[in-house]
Formats: structure tokens, C-alpha cells, sequence
């Protein structure tokens, strides 16, 4: 087994692996389910504890795979178990969690986070009267879900956004997640603009997108371990990345094994060999185009 480290999550006060499985990878048809299912025990043997995944991945099947593998051998109580849910009013939301929790197989999720906060007005309509955020509190209350964040990858004024609205409404979010990447740092930077301020709630920051789905890294202009240490290097609790074959993983094990806080220097030096390419964000489609955007694909999920 691997030792892992583990970062306290923010104000939850949870110590979660630094390196984390995201959800989405882990149910594309090119991965039969059998050797996902292997997949995701490799990783929690290796010393992954957070995993990742949302309720409208892969058609469900990224969940179902994940609840599968989840009810063997006590491998539940060795994780810390997030998904996501598009819904923006109540009833949308409670849908969409009641099967969440059906196609993971468990009573609870340890943090539920609205997903793609990707419109000026999602924020708006999670805290409306009637919105999502009733649903969640009201199932934390009743214990299915243990805390709640929100995701987001268009642009950091929308978290700014949604931090600042939940002040208004007293209430205090437990995680963000955003894309935080050697790209980001120069276009829309979540890292400069979003950071600061979840560090000031002391929300749990996850990053992801370390590779922007590969065509970051298809560039050729950052190593891949490089990529991650960057992420790791930032005030992150967790840092997700896609894992959808052994190779993959030994390179997150690597990546989190062999981290060492970098020096300023050294930032700045990896920093330099992304910036020009970086510079307009066509580079970081999840920004800049609707690739990446399901609910925009599929407004219904919204409710």
C-alpha cells in the first residue's frame, strides 16, 4: 500500500488522500466494468480515500460502477464519497440524489456539491426560495448527505459569486471545486481570483481539470508529473484526476508519493513554458467554449 499523505478538508476538518479519483473516467464504455471495478479497489488499497463523481456521468454508469465496487469488503468505509447534482430547485435536486444514492449503494454521501456553477443565475437559483440549497440542507439534516460544496469551470466570478451569496444567506460552504491547472494561471485564473477567498471561509479547495481531459497535456509543453505537482503545490485539499487504467494510476501514486512543496523559482519556471499558449484561454475549452458544459447541453437536469 501506498502512503499516501492526507490534507485536512478545510473547515470540515477531515483528512482526505491529497490525490483524488475522479468519477468521470471511471465509467467510459472503452473501461468494461470489471476492470473499472479493479480499478477503483487498486486505488483505495494504494491509499486513495477521495473519490469523485457526479450523477450525471456516463449516463449513471460512472456512479454504478463506483456503488458496485464500493460494496465489497467493507471498501465503503475506507473512502470519502462525493457526487454531484445539476439540480437548481429543490425537487430537481432531491430526484437526483435519491438516485445518486441508489446507484452507489450507500445511505450517505460524505459531500454533495452543486455542479457546473457555469451561469451568472446559478448561484441565484440554488439560493432562491424553492432552490437546491433547501434540498441539501435538508438532507444533511436527515444525514444522507455530510457536507456540501459547489463545482464550477467557466469563469471565478461566478464562485465569487456564490461565496459572497452565501454569506448574505449566513450559510457556509464546506468545499469549491475549479479548474486549477499550469493553463489557468493566465486567463480567468481561479487560482489568483478564487483561492484567496475560499482560503479566507476555510472551505475545502479541490482541483481539477489538472490536464484539462488530456489536450493540456497533449501539448507537450508540461511534464505530467510537473502538471500535478503544480496542483498539489497550490493551497489544495485534494487534488482529482481522471484514472481509467493501471498506468494512470501508478502515475497518480507517483505524482503524490513524490511531491515536495516547490520553491517560488520553480513555480515561476513552470509557469513560463504554458504562458503564451495559455494566453487567450483557447486552450482551456472548459472556459471558453460549451465542450464541457452538460447542463448546457441538457438544461432539463437543471429542473
Amino acid at each position: 500500500m501506498s502512503d499516501i499523505p492526507k490534507r485536512r478538508l478545510g473547515r470540515t476538518g477531515e483528512q482526505v488522500s491529497m490525490i483524488g479519483m475522479g468519477g468521470f473516467h471511471i465509467g467510459q464504455s472503452a473501461t468494461p466494468d470489471g476492470d473499472a471495478i479493479k480499478l477503483i479497489h487498486a486505488a483505495i488499497d494504494r491509499g486513495i480515500t477521495f473519490m469523485d463523481n457526479s450523477w450525471d456521468y456516463n449516463a449513471g454508469v460512472s456512479e454504478m460502477r463506483m456503488g458496485r465496487a464500493l460494496s465489497v469488503s467493507g471498501y465503503r468505509d475506507r473512502v470519502f464519497l462525493m457526487s454531484k447534482m445539476d439540480g437548481r430547485t429543490k425537487d430537481a435536486f432531491d430526484a437526483q440524489l435519491t438516485e445518486s444514492l441508489n446507484r452507489l449503494l450507500t445511505d450517505h454521501l460524505d459531500l454533495v456539491q452543486f455542479h457546473e456553477n457555469i451561469r451568472p443565475d446559478d448561484a441565484d437559483r440554488i439560493f432562491a426560495p424553492g432552490g437546491a440549497l433547501e434540498a441539501a440542507i435538508a438532507a444533511r439534516d436527515a444525514g444522507k448527505v455530510r457536507y456540501i460544496g459547489f463545482t464550477g469551470h467557466k469563469d471565478p466570478a461566478y464562485h465569487l459569486h456564490m461565496i459572497e451569496l452565501a454569506d448574505r444567506h449566513g450559510f457556509a460552504f464546506d468545499t469549491v471545486q475549479m479548474p486549477l491547472n499550469l493553463f489557468d494561471a493566465h486567463y480567468k485564473s481561479f487560482a489568483d481570483a478564487v483561492i484567496p477567498v475560499a482560503q479566507a471561509h476555510d472551505i475545502g479547495i479541490l482541483g481539477m481539470k489538472t490536464f484539462g481531459d488530456a489536450n493540456l497535456l497533449e501539448t507537450g509543453l508540461v511534464d505530467p508529473i510537473d502538471m500535478l505537482h503544480y496542483g498539489l503545490n497550490l493551497p489544495t485539499s485534494v487534488v482529482i484526476t481522471g484514472i481509467d487504467k493501471p498506468e494512470i494510476l501508478d502515475q497518480a501514486i507517483a505524482a503524490a508519493t513524490s511531491f515536495k512543496p516547490l520553491s517560488d523559482e520553480a513555480v515561476k519556471e513552470l509557469r513560463a513554458k504554458t504562458q503564451a499558449a495559455a494566453r487567450d484561454g483557447s486552450l482551456e475549452r472548459y472556459k471558453t467554449s460549451h465542450f464541457f458544459d452538460s447542463t448546457v447541453q441538457n438544461p432539463s437536469w437543471l429542473g
